[in-house]
């Protein structure tokens, strides 16, 4: 026998629950706008307590009006708030569970992809899913298996609100974490960012590569053009991530630096025929064919090739000095096509490269009336030592 006082509660909560059903839209709205004003911070049991033991009955007309009008963004925001009040409650395992029996996880990776919402509703579709991740390994594995990563990186790359990329980072710092099947998915994941055209998003993403690549371990090969591209921007915030100090094994550091330093004295050399001049009074010339020897990372090899390469054709010195040092055959192979050069030469090619002797002359590669340099003009000449170039 239910008392007089459970009664009258069990007849509020289906008076409510009739209410929602026959309400229109925008009265709907108006319900939850209360709701979220009255139970904001609420404890699983407080929640239940106001709802007389059928909380989830509600949370359940909350989650099918979701998957029935995402798609047109009308009182998105209000929809995915409610349910964060029921996902974010203390001791409420049991609305999560609820929640992604019905394709919550899928709802709300789907929402980052639509583009007709707006960016506001996405960032709460974001802090739903941190809710999930946060939840534990296997929740975090659902959202992965969702091709989540996939959907979260995409959405990071293409939002324009520093906001909610700040939001979607601590989601892939998440999932980065306490994920061992998946810890690979979110790295490369991250990977793949750092060419995006937003310097918020390969700012942000090169935070959270520091700490996940620490939890991966051996670095993966793709990361070293990425992280090439990433050295040369132009935004500051970028700069200040500093993306060489990425916490890469040795060798593979010191090759991403000389990978680095080699595509850096191509965009120098470019931009100023001066510079260039001075850079071959450095041994440049000699550094970059050291660097087309390194058969331990092909990267090397292609950036010093094509560095190389505006040298060659740009100084009939430069040119004189790299025939005689490389031979006929090896130098008509270089200029036919330098970018694929180090995939076409043999062990002794490799070799005369590596241990070539080329130093031309400073008087002559000089502006007329202009002194020898001495002294190295770049902080990456170091680089290309024979310590780092075997």
């Amino acid at each position: 026998m239910t008392s007089t006082k459970e009664q009258a509660a069990i007849s509020r909560l289906m008076g409510f629950l009739q209410e929602w059903d026959n309400a229109s839209k925008a009265a709907r709205s108006h319900m939850l706008d209360n709701f979220i004003k009255a139970n904001q911070g609420k404890t699983g049991p407080e929640l239940e307590l106001e709802f007389s033991q059928g909380a989830s009955l509600f949370l359940a007309r909350l989650t099918s009006w979701l998957r029935l009008t995402y798609m047109y963004g009308m009182y998105l925001d209000q929809q995915l708030k409610s349910i964060g009040i029921f996902l974010s409650a203390a001791s409420s395992h049991r609305y999560l569970i609820e929640f992604l029996e019905v394709g919550g996880v899928l709802t709300l990776l789907e929402i980052l992809g639509l583009n007709q919402l707006k960016e506001e509703d996405k960032r709460e579709s974001i802090k739903l899913l941190q809710l999930v991740a946060n939840a534990g390994r296997k929740y975090k594995e659902l959202i992965c298996e969702s091709y989540g990563v996939r959907s979260i990186a995409e959405f990071l790359a293409n939002s324009k609100s520093e906001e909610t990329q700040e939001q979607v980072q601590i989601l892939l710092d998440s999932l980065g974490h306490g994920n061992p099947k998946y810890q690979n998915q979110v790295y490369k994941g991250l990977i793949a960012l750092l060419p995006c055209t937003s310097p918020k998003a390969q700012q942000l993403s090169l935070q959270t590569l520091r700490t996940v690549q620490a939890i991966v371990g051996s670095a993966h090969p793709s990361i070293v053009d990425a992280v090439l591209g990433v050295l040369s921007s132009m935004h500051l915030e970028v700069q200040y991530e500093d993306p060489a100090t990425l916490h890469l094994p040795e060798p593979l550091s010191v090759y991403v630096q000389q990978a680095a330093a080699a595509k850096t004295i191509g965009i120098l050399a470019q931009e100023s025929t001066k510079l260039a001049e001075e850079m071959i009074q450095l041994r440049v010339v000699h550094g970059l064919m050291c660097a087309m020897g390194n058969q331990d990372h092909t990267t090397c090899q292609r950036q010093a090739s094509i560095s190389l390469e505006y040298f060659v054709r740009t100084f009939p010195i430069v040119e004189e000095h790299v025939r005689k040092a490389t031979g006929e055959t090896l130098f008509q192979l270089f200029m036919r096509d330098a970018k694929t050069l180090y995939m076409n030469m043999d062990a002794v090619q490799v070799d005369i490269l590596a241990s070539n002797k080329v130093n031309i002359p400073g008087s002559l590669a000089s502006p007329e009336g202009m002194p020898p340099m001495e002294g190295p003009l770049l902080r990456t000449e170091w680089v290309f030592s024979e310590n780092y170039s075997q």
